[in-house]
């Protein structure tokens, strides 16, 4: 017997174990036979069919006649593992179960190349894993490799930016994301497997270049998905499943900006891998405060590395592991002509253009993985996962203190380990049982050593000889849930998927919450798909940026807060409904429209209280969020575009955790009046397409806001504003240079020099303006 063969019974017998198939009495036995087919469909003789039973012993062998058949007589009712062999084909595996006084029958094909067996494997596998993943009665935006690809930067686009084309994301500050009128709470899935989220920084901790493909869920969720619920970001990246090869890609142009990318695929044997890595440095590396197109101080160096790596230990089983790591430095940017605040004893004058505040970040994780399928009603896959991240913010020692008081060196760091555990059992043709477990542990550490002057009852500078206090702090903190649920196929037109998730926290505080989900899919036409969903959300803070701040450490110094109530900031609690449609035109165009409503108590959000950017959670007592979004997608040919217009509403009323960051006046109002929350925008919009004319493809994307908040408790609105970028990309494929990709990309293409932030508002704490026009150009050679 062939060695592969025979790795394959030995996983198939733990499978069929797990299957809980029992061999039974003899007086019970009946026939198991079947048929064996080439991919054609036709018959294939002479293949020998090895039977198994699931406590490992031999159960039978059998060989195909003329026509392709086979049968074994006399087979005791139970569950067996099926391992089909023929020469010139690759070898085949299967489950058949096996009742009294039934006659169980199977049919199985085989593909002519040996070579394409890990392929298949694989593929099968992915299958299995993707049914660990429901999305019944939530809303799902998909874009491809092949949609990144035609986007103007390719590649080379930032995963936030890449993001910005679903509909209802609105964009920020320092990278950040607002779905449907949330402050972040965004959960990352790689292949279906949590990744903790880094500490909140400038830089971007996973790279485009990993993604095969990337879904926005949100809307009314599934059990298996809690905590961040805004948006689950499900990545499914690239493997070596397909063949061998690889790419290396320059980019650069305006703002000295030079990036180099490279990845490698493949496959050796039963392994699959894939490795991604990308440098870059450029002069923009944070939006400036200024509109000045060349802004002071605001370079960054970034580096990502990715790597996966499957192993397949049976046909139904295989192994994984994911590392990442990123490392960002950044220059904090200059504006020039500050009036100083303060005076610095031995330091008579200080230019702000000259102040050299830098943070570094670092983000690494890993993950481990066993995931498996019976090939027929069990899917299962379990993963423990760790990440290491850290933030340090150097101020600058003497400019920070002339003009704010106060020059704080922070250092943030997190270490992050869990478990999770998804299974899917098919009960029968109309339910899929799901269930899962979560845990998780963090470690926090807080390091501040804070420089400031002291000060008088009014509030006045009494010495230009500044004391710098120590604010240390750790704390380790748990999470725990589980869910289950059922994915019920009422008939062919309705789906019901409906479950219960319990979570629970130990951190800052200890809380809990069982919470019910139901969701709905009803296909009204064969163009007509509606759908609908309830949520019960709970969502802890995140515990990395929640420190134990002593307050009293800064009475009478210049970072004393005008308030001294600090409430441990809560979980959020919400009741979350979605409602929506899609309709299909034809095969070439598809319109969704789809409404959600959020109630909230204890609404989380964050805001940016000092010079470093780590952001500090807070809780409105009360909250609610609303907006309706449509979509459209139009694909014919050459030709591709889409349109996501959003609406939506964000309001909070009444701090009732961290109230020190804010002041007096601001606090007295909040408490008795719904203000809308700071990223809140009433209408932000998406487009952008492609065409492709010969090897040539034109290309185009763009933003379009109606203006994030500004002013006292975000009584304002900051100007709409609008971004288009456009591309020319030149396919080629010639005898010596092989296959390149080469593409000129105009950034900001009409020169909007637009604000989305003025400095103003709640947890806002700088001004920064949108991306200035600029030029770059690529190059990309495959492999």
């Amino acid at each position: 017997m062939k060695p592969r063969i025979r790795r394959a019974q030995v996983g198939l017998f733990v499978l069929a174990a797990l299957a809980g198939g029992q061999v039974r009495a003899a007086d019970a036995q009946t026939t198991l036979s079947g048929t064996v087919t080439d991919a054609a469909g036709k018959p294939v003789a002479h293949a020998v069919v090895h039977v198994t039973t699931a406590a490992g012993t031999d159960a039978g062998q059998a060989s195909t006649n003329a026509t392709g058949h086979f049968a074994l007589e006399a087979v005791p009712p139970g569950t067996y593992a099926l391992v089909v062999s023929a020469q010139g084909y690759a070898t085949a595996t299967q489950m058949a179960s096996v009742s009294a006084g039934h006659p169980a029958s199977v049919t199985l094909a085989l593909k002519q190349d040996g070579t394409l067996d890990v392929e298949v494997d694989a593929k099968r596998l992915d299958e299995a894993r993707n049914g660990l993943l429901p999305e019944t009665g939530s809303s799902i935006y998909r874009i491809t490799q092949a949609d990144i690809q035609t986007m103007p930067q390719g590649e080379n686009t930032p995963l936030n930016q890449v993001l910005l084309q679903a509909p209802g994301v609105a964009d920020d500050s320092y990278g950040q994301l607002h779905v449907r009128g949330d402050h972040a709470d965004l959960q990352y899935r790689l292949n279906g497997i949590l990744i903790p989220e880094p500490i909140s920084g400038f830089g971007q901790s996973l790279d485009t270049h990993i993604i095969d493909q990337v879904n926005l869920l949100t809307g009314a969720l599934p059990a298996e998905y809690g905590y961040r619920t805004a948006g689950i970001i499900d990545i499914t990246t690239k493997s070596g499943d397909l063949g061998d090869g690889g790419a290396i890609d320059v980019y650069g142009g305006s703002h000295q900006t030079l990036q180099t990318s490279a990845d490698v695929y493949g496959s050796k044997g039963d392994l699959t891998y894939f490795f991604s890595g990308s440098l870059g440095e450029n002069n923009l590396g944070i939006e400036a405060p200024t509109s000045d197109p060349d802004p002071l101080h605001d370079h960054t160096r970034q580096g990502n590395g990715f790597g996966y790596m499957s192993y397949l230990i049976n046909p139904l089983t295989r192994v994984s592991l994911m590392v990442g790591t990123a490392a960002n430095q950044f220059q904090l940017p200059d504006t020039p002509g500050l009036t100083p605040q303060y005076t610095l004893a031995g330091v008579p004058n200080f230019n702000s253009a000259d102040l050299n505040e830098t943070q570094s970040e670092l983000n690494n994780f890993a993950v481990v993985a066993l995931q498996g399928t019976n090939g027929a009603a069990l899917d299962y896959q379990v993963a423990f996962f760790t990440r290491y991240t850290r933030t340090q913010f150097n101020p600058d020692p003497t400019g920070d203190l002339i003009f704010n008081g106060v020059a704080s060196n922070d250092f943030h760091s997190d270490t992050d380990d869990g478990l999770q555990a998804d299974t899917t059992w098919r009960l029968n043709d109309h339910h899929t049982i799901r269930a899962g477990v979560l845990l998780q542990q963090d470690h926090a550490d807080f390091n501040d050593a804070v420089s400031v002057f002291p000060v008088d009852a009014a509030g006045n500078q009494t010495s230009d000889v500044p004391t710098t206090i120590d604010d240390a702090s750790s704390k380790t903190g748990y999470l725990y849930s589980v869910y289950v649920q059922d994915e019920w196929k009422i008939n062919g037109r309705l789906t019901l998927n409906y479950g219960l998730r319990y979570d629970g926290m130990n951190e800052y505080v200890q809380a809990s919450q069982l919470d019910p989900r139901i969701g709905a899919v009803f296909k009204l036409t064969p163009t007509t798909t509606l759908h609908a969903g309830y949520a019960r959300y709970f969502t802890p803070p995140s515990m990395e940026l929640v420190a134990s701040t002593t307050i009293g450490r800064y009475v009478g110094t210049t970072n004393q807060s005008q308030v001294t109530q600090n409430d441990p900031v809560e979980p959020e609690r919400d009741d979350y409904y979605d409602v929506g449609i899609t309709q299909r035109f034809g095969s070439d165009l598809t319109v969704g429209l789809d409404a959600y409503y959020k109630k909230a108590h204890d609404l989380l959000d964050l805001g940016q209280f000092g010079t470093a950017l780590i952001y500090t959670p807070f809780n409105y007592a009360y909250g609610r969020v609303y907006g309706v979004e449509l979509t459209t997608n139009y694909r014919h040919g050459n030709v591709s575009a889409y349109l996501n217009v959003a609406f939506s509403r964000s309001q909070g009323k009444d701090v009732d955790s961290a109230q020190f960051n804010f002041d007096s006046a601001e606090l007295a109002f909040i408490a008795n009046h719904w203000v809308f929350l700071d990223h809140d925008q009433r209408v932000t919009a998406s487009l952008g397409g492609a065409y492709t004319w010969g090897r040539t493809t034109f290309t185009m994307d763009g933003t379009i806001g109606s203006g994030l908040r500004e002013g006292f408790a975000n009584t304002g609105k900051l100007p709409l504003y609008t971004q288009f970028n456009l591309s020319v990309i030149q396919h080629l494929n010639a005898p010596l240079i092989g296959k390149v990709d080469a593409r000129v990309v105009l950034v900001n293409a009409f020169g909007d020099v637009y604000e989305l932030r003025d400095g103003s508002g709640i947890g806002v704490y700088a001004p920064q303006y949108g991306p200035y026009r600029a030029v770059y150009a690529g190059i990309t050679k495959f492999f």
